[in-house]
């Protein structure tokens, strides 16, 4: 069983890395009840879907993987919005800061009609920092250690981890130290490393923490020895891996007149605002204040936000309408979506261009969000956002749909079975990619 998981994590780690590198978020988890319904939709669909050939094309697997998760993130957008109750859609409060060069934040409290949420003052001191370590400055040249086995180890986070590797002939300092930064930073523990040059001709390793910040005392987030390693030490000490450039340090602020301190340049304040720190204050007693928008700019926001993950939805699902005619068909039923709402979309400032995409008119959705009939004419926004969610749902369920196939079948009418055989289909995607 350990190694069935094994091979599942493998295959659906390449699969994520190869076709959809994005991060998942809290939409992607689902309560019980939610994943009971996808279930019996799926049950359902199976059965009564007919016996198909399908394309197995490379071209053709990578359609229908990419539009499956092009769906995923255009309905994730959405949810982000307010989530997705309909009544509360696109009713997410936006946030601004004074200065997004030193500070940027985004609002995570709960959506309420009338939420009491104060304005903060802020002033950056110093940014968390993560730890450096920069070895020593060597010439391109042959090294002074002898050809042979090396190995040192990194301690990280109470872990220990071993690198071994070769010094051969012929071999310079420069390319030791090209080959250590590449084994350093793919090994994927919380490290990165490069090769710094000094002008001279010289080069050395340096090695950063991923982490920022420091929880205790002690400011060493990874030590470098081979005291005790199992191959050839030496190489610590020639390249100097151990020397300590820089100690992790925590940030420091001023909120609202009180000092505070955080390992991390990220965190949230009062379970209201996820807040990033990305500069620090020029002046002392300059200060950055942050809060919510007003109602129309959060309205305003959000719709600009929506339009641009529709517009980029059914561009990235024309780009596919030369070899696909699934695309094609998928643009058409997009556009049915959006035509029915063309009416109510013109009067909020939002027009339907010639290829399918949304145009906002700043101008006409500043005046229809200033309007007495605000109320009833953005109802059909959130009448339109809801029936993108409901088509994204669907297509995440049965991509293969879209995808070219010929029929070979139809069940016997009214004494079909269930089957597995769509979800088979898809599913096989990710080993036949992997394998």
């Amino acid at each position: 069983m350990a190694y069935n998981n094994a091979i599942l994590n493998n295959v659906y780690n390449y699969y994520m890395t190869t076709y959809s590198p994005k991060a998942s978020t809290r939409y992607d988890t689902h309560k019980k009840s939610e994943l009971r319904n996808i279930y019996n939709t799926i049950v359902k669909l199976n059965k009564e879907s007919p016996l198909y050939k399908l394309d197995t094309s490379r071209a053709s697997k990578s359609f229908a993987v990419g539009i499956k998760e092009d769906a995923r993130q255009l309905r994730n957008i959405i949810a982000s919005l307010g989530g997705l109750d309909e009544e509360k859609i696109l009713n997410k409060k936006a946030s601004y800061s004074s200065n997004e060069d030193i500070i940027s934040v985004n609002y995570i409290g709960e959506q309420s009609e009338n939420p009491e949420v104060p304005t903060y003052s802020m002033e950056v001191h110093s940014l968390a920092s993560g730890q450096v370590n920069l070895g020593t400055f060597l010439p391109n040249t042959k090294p002074e250690l002898p050809p042979d086995t090396y190995s040192f180890d990194v301690v990280i986070n109470d872990l220990n981890y071993e690198f071994q590797y070769n010094i051969r002939e012929g071999e310079t300092n420069r390319d030791i130290h090209d080959r250590l930064a590449k084994l350093i930073s793919t090994a994927e523990i919380g490290l990165r490393a490069d090769v710094l040059e000094d002008g001279k001709g010289n080069s050395a390793l340096r090695i950063l923490s991923v982490a920022e910040g420091t929880k205790n005392k002690d400011s060493a987030l990874f030590t470098v020895s081979d005291n005790r390693t199992s191959k050839r030490p030496g190489s610590v000490d020639y390249f100097g891996l151990d020397f300590l450039a820089r100690p992790a340090s925590n940030a420091k602020f001023t909120l609202n007149g009180e000092m505070h301190t955080s390992a991390s340049n990220r965190f949230t304040i009062d379970n209201l605002f996820d807040v990033t720190l990305n500069g620090i204050s020029p002046m002392e007693g300059e200060s950055v204040t942050f809060g919510l928008k007003t109602d129309v700019e959060s309205l305003t926001e959000n719709i600009s936000t929506l339009t641009q993950g529709y517009n980029n939805f059914i561009q990235t699902a024309a780009s596919y309408r030369d070899n696909f005619a699934g695309s094609q068909r998928l643009v058409r039923e997009m556009g049915a979506i959006s035509n029915r709402y063309r009416s109510q979309l013109n009067i909020i400032g939002l027009n339907i261009q010639e290829n399918g995409t949304l145009e906002i008119d700043k101008n006409e959705l500043k005046k229809a969000a200033l309007s007495e009939y605000a109320k009833e004419d953005f109802a059909s926004i959130r009448d339109f956002a809801n029936t993108l969610v409901r088509k994204m749902d669907q297509i995440s369920l049965n991509p293969m749909e879209y995808v070219d196939k010929t029929i070979i079948a139809y069940k016997n009418p009214g004494k079909n079975y269930f089957t597995p055989y769509i979800t088979s289909a898809f599913s096989g995607m990710f080993f036949n990619y992997y394998c």
